[in-house]
């Protein structure tokens, strides 16, 4: 959701910089689409950082010889972290 937000950040504030033609005297438009813009950017880099975070995965591989026939044997696990949101 915060990449998506911040992709709407970055265009509201490229459209109140570059495509709005209107005159306040409290407030300049060009000012507030910058900031909008670089907002909208940081927003999505902090997503697309929570988002890398959120896939790692944790891999273990073990290795013992069973007692009963003599044989090696090696077993791998994957795991991802649970999920908070199901």
């Amino acid at each position: 959701m915060s990449i998506g937000f911040g992709i709407f950040l970055f265009a509201v504030g490229a459209i109140c910089a570059f495509a709005l033609n209107v005159d306040l005297g409290w407030i300049d438009i060009k000012t507030v689409g910058y900031i909008l813009m670089g907002a909208g950017v940081i927003i999505t880099i902090i997503g697309i950082a929570l988002l890398a975070r959120r896939r790692s995965v944790a891999s273990t591989t073990r290795s013992g010889v069973d007692p009963v026939s003599g044989e090696r044997v090696t077993r791998s696990e994957t795991s991802a972290p649970e999920d908070p949101r199901v």
